[in-house]
């Protein structure tokens, strides 16, 4: 029986991972690192605290929705004492990717911008179509709710990364977010990512792939929230039996 701590338990997704997890067999639900008020009921047995150092001495494996500031903060104590990571915080800084390299040497560590094990799969195929669609112009938008703070999405970025991939490009050198005025004609390359936001959608991504006379677009749409945690919770029950390294959902998921 694995012993799961949760850091982001006040959070959007936070009480879709508390419930989850407990009615999920082979797992106990024993530590919840809060920010502010808990508002889901949870077993006497549970402890809660606002103390990483707690959260990572009573528990198997670590599930994080929160921010790249608590994700720090637990890769930081992490590394004292080394505990299986499953993160899926998005927005982090470069200081804080390379806390997630150095937290894989000591233990194992499982990240993805997102869980499910649909956009698993579309990760894979968007390499393939931009390899093979090597004319085809590659477009990516992605719709979320009004109180998602960062953008583009983790997710976006990482379809995005895939599509250069692909083609063998840097993606920071052909990446934009954005056309406003007297732009000029698209270049070759770039790979554009658009954000929008509104409403209480729970996710939306369309990656584009566009030539003349013809377009092919590849859609992920998420319609709940339990879809993220349900994977999180797969990866957490996976990432104990692993050895110390860096994974991803794909991993988990043998893709």
């Amino acid at each position: 029986m694995a012993k799961v701590g949760i850091v982001g338990s006040t959070g959007r997704m936070g009480e879709h991972l508390i419930n989850n997890v407990l009615e999920m067999d082979g797992l106990e639900l024993s530590v919840l690192h809060v920010f502010d008020e808990l508002k889901t009921a949870v077993p006497d047995t549970v402890l809660i605290t606002n103390n990483m150092q707690v959260v990572v001495e009573n528990c198997d494996v670590v599930i994080d929705f929160s921010a790249p500031t608590a994700t720090q903060e637990l890769c930081e104590v992490a590394l004292k004492n080394p505990t299986a990571l499953v993160i899926a915080t998005t927005g982090f800084t470069p200081h804080q990717q390379n806390l997630l390299t150095e937290a894989s040497k000591e233990m194992p560590v499982l990240y993805s911008s997102n869980m499910s094990a649909g956009i698993a799969l579309l990760k894979q195929l968007v390499e393939q179509v931009s390899a093979t669609l090597k004319d085809f112009d590659i477009e990516i938008v992605e719709q979320h709710h009004r109180h998602k703070v960062d953008a583009p999405s983790g997710t976006a970025l990482t379809l995005a990364e895939f599509a250069a991939k692909g083609r063998g490009l840097d993606l920071d050198a052909v990446r934009i977010s954005g056309r406003d005025g007297q732009i000029g004609a698209r270049s070759k390359d770039e790979i554009a990512v658009m954000a929008l936001r509104g409403g209480d959608i729970v996710g939306r991504h369309t990656v584009g792939f566009y030539n003349d006379g013809e377009f092919l677009e590849l859609n992920h749409t998420a319609t709940s929230r339990e879809t993220f945690s349900k994977g999180a919770i797969r990866a957490a029950k996976w990432i104990t039996t692993q050895e110390s390294g860096f994974y991803t959902i794909n991993d988990c998921l043998g893709l």
